[in-house]
C-alpha cells in the first residue's frame, strides 16, 4: 500500500481534536522516514475552529458537501439565462442551504465536544458561501485543509494561503461561448435583464418618490395641527382667566344689585307716599 501523501496527513491532522493538534503533528512527523515530509508536517499551522469545523464536515459528510458543491456548480452556471425573479429566488435558496450545511457541520463539530459559538457558525456558513460562489474555494472546502474560514469575497491567493497543501487551481468561471450566435444571444438576454431590472428601478424609485411625498405631507399636517392645537390652548387659558375675573366680581355685582333694588323699593314707597297725600288735597 502507497504511503500517505502529505495532503492525506494534513487531512487527518486537520480533521482531529484541535487540543490534541500540537501533540498529533508530532507524533506524525516522528512516524514518517523521509525527512523532507517530516519537516512540512511540522510546519502545518493549527486551524481556526471554523476552519476545524469545515474540515470535519467535509472530511465526515463528503459526499452531502460534494452534492452541494455539484449543485452550485450547475446553478452558477445557470444563473445566466434567470431573470431578475429567478436570480433573487435562487438566491434564498442559496442562503437556506448554506445555513443548513453550516447548521450540520457546527452540530457535527459540537458531537465531539467542542464549543461552537455563534460566530464560529458565521465564519462555517461564510466559508460554505464561499465554496458555493467560487470553484477554487469549493475544492478549498472540500479538501479538509483549511487553515482559516474563508470569505466569499476571497481572492485566488486568499484562498490558497487557507489551505495546507496543493488544491485543485480550476478558473473560477466557466469559458464564454465562442459561437457568434451564442455570444449575441446571450448579449440579448443580458440586456433584457437589465431593462427589466432598470424598469423595476425605475418603478421602486417612483413610489419611493410618492411616499416620501405623502410622508412629507403628513408632516406638514402635523406640524400645522400642532400649531393650532397651541392657538386653541392660549385662548382657552385667556377664556378660563377671563371666566374667573367674572366669578370673582359676582359678589360685588350681587351687592349692587340688591342695594340698587332696595332704593327701588323705599322710591315706590315714597312715591305711593306722595300720590296719597297729593289726593288727599
Amino acid at each position: 500500500m502507497a504511503d500517505p501523501t502529505f495532503e492525506e496527513i494534513a487531512a487527518a491532522l486537520y480533521a482531529g481534536s484541535p487540543e490534541a493538534f500540537v501533540a498529533s503533528r508530532k507524533d506524525r512527523a516522528s512516524e514518517v522516514d523521509d525527512a523532507e515530509l517530516a519537516s512540512r508536517i511540522l510546519a502545518l499551522r493549527k486551524p481556526s475552529i471554523a476552519a476545524w469545523v469545515v474540515n470535519v464536515f467535509a472530511q465526515q459528510r463528503a459526499g452531502q458537501l460534494g452534492e452541494a458543491l455539484r449543485l452550485a456548480a450547475e446553478l452558477r452556471e445557470a444563473q445566466d439565462e434567470l431573470d431578475a425573479p429567478a436570480l433573487a429566488k435562487l438566491g434564498r435558496e442559496r442562503r437556506a442551504l448554506t445555513r443548513r450545511l453550516a447548521e450540520t457541520a457546527a452540530e457535527l463539530a459540537g458531537s465531539r465536544g467542542e464549543r461552537i459559538t455563534p460566530a464560529t457558525r458565521e465564519a462555517v456558513e461564510r466559508s460554505i458561501s464561499a465554496a458555493f460562489f467560487d470553484p477554487l474555494a469549493a475544492s478549498a472546502v472540500a479538501s479538509g485543509r483549511l487553515l482559516r474560514a474563508l470569505e466569499p469575497t476571497a481572492s485566488a491567493t486568499d484562498i490558497r494561503d487557507a489551505v495546507a497543501g496543493d488544491i485543485d487551481s480550476r478558473e473560477a468561471a466557466p469559458q464564454r461561448p465562442t459561437d457568434e450566435l451564442q455570444e449575441r444571444r446571450a448579449r440579448r438576454e443580458a440586456e433584457r435583464r437589465l431593462a427589466a431590472a432598470e424598469k423595476d428601478q425605475v418603478a421602486a424609485e417612483r413610489e419611493l418618490a410618492k411616499q416620501e411625498t405623502e410622508l412629507q405631507r403628513l408632516r406638514d399636517r402635523a406640524a400645522e395641527l400642532a400649531e393650532k392645537a397651541e392657538e386653541l390652548e392660549a385662548e382657552l387659558t385667556r377664556t378660563r382667566v377671563a371666566a374667573s375675573h367674572v366669578e370673582r366680581d359676582i359678589p360685588e355685582a350681587q351687592e349692587r344689585q340688591a342695594i340698587a333694588a332696595e332704593r327701588v323699593d323705599d322710591a315706590v314707597e315714597a312715591t305711593a307716599l306722595a300720590r296719597k297725600a297729593l289726593d288727599a288735597l
